[in-house]
């Protein structure tokens, strides 16, 4: 708990230096607010620190180069009794130039054997930046011609794409015709059943007999068929007693025979066919 209360304390105490003479804004103080402000605090509080260091270690540097350069231009009075202030106005653009040089170079000093291998470091990295940009140019090059490549193909594509569609919309086009003539032919079908339910509802209220009926016709055009096969033998077997040299009594006997069996099924044939006939 006294934790708690010490980091509202310290979360006051940060806002409070904020915000100045300007009203803190309200907020609900709880342990998640409260946990959120300190450890932004603590975050704060850091980074002014870090921040501190920087300008302090920045304020020593430049006490530093001002103490080189007033020791170095006491050096160069003493020595040839020469001051910047003395120079003509070319002699201060030649000598801001050096400096400016100096400083674009990052030498040490502005003696030639700090600028020599200044500029050479520089050359260099020209030659090496040329050379980047020639491998740039042929890699740009290659990318032009893969990307023209890849235009012309999908030029391409899309006239396949809008042949494809034209093709799928005939298709379509055929497909739903073909349906529609299958739903007429259903809806055609269906009423002729319809109709012959129909029909043979009626006939059957009318006594029609059930062997009339087209299946009935149809099985006895089947067994008429079939009766003219069987008869096709008997005739040849007839036929065949004609030929013999006749014992009269028995021949007379077989003739009586196959003829009482021609006249059955004859009749049977004739009455089958009477009824189809109906």
């Amino acid at each position: 708990m006294e934790a708690q209360e010490e980091k509202e304390a310290q979360v006051a105490a940060w806002l409070k230096k904020i915000f100045g003479d300007h009203a803190i804004p309200q907020y609900e103080v709880n342990p998640r607010t409260t946990e959120i402000l300190h450890h932004l605090a603590e975050r704060n509080r850091v980074r002014d620190r870090d921040v501190y260091l920087v300008i302090e270690d920045l304020k020593q540097k430049a006490s530093e180069y001002e103490s080189e350069a007033k020791h170095l231009q006491d050096l160069l009075m003493e020595s040839v009794n020469f001051s910047p202030a003395n120079l003509s106005g070319t002699g201060s653009r030649y000598l801001n130039a050096l400096v400016d040089s100096a400083v674009a170079l990052e030498t040490k000093d502005t003696s030639l054997a700090s600028f020599i291998p200044a500029v050479n470091d520089l050359t260099s990295d020209l030659f090496r930046t040329k050379s980047k940009n020639e491998e740039i140019k042929l890699e740009l090059a290659k990318l032009e011609k893969n990307l023209t490549a890849t235009l012309v193909l999908e030029k391409c594509l899309r006239e396949d794409l809008k042949k494809a569609e034209l093709h799928l919309s005939t298709e379509r086009a055929k497909v739903d015709n073909r349906l529609q003539n299958m739903n007429f032919l259903k809806a055609k079908s269906e009423e002729f059943r319809c109709g012959i339910r129909a029909a043979e509802e009626q006939l059957s209220a009318r006594g029609l007999d059930a062997s009339l009926s087209h299946q009935s016709l149809v099985a006895l055009s089947e067994k008429l068929a079939e009766l003219k096969q069987q008869t096709i033998p008997l005739k040849k077997k007839l036929e065949s007693y004609l030929d013999l040299m006749p014992n009269p009594s028995l021949a007379q006997v077989k003739i009586e025979e196959a003829k009482r069996e021609l006249d059955i099924i004859e009749a049977e044939l004739t009455k089958k066919v009477d009824m189809m006939e109906l």
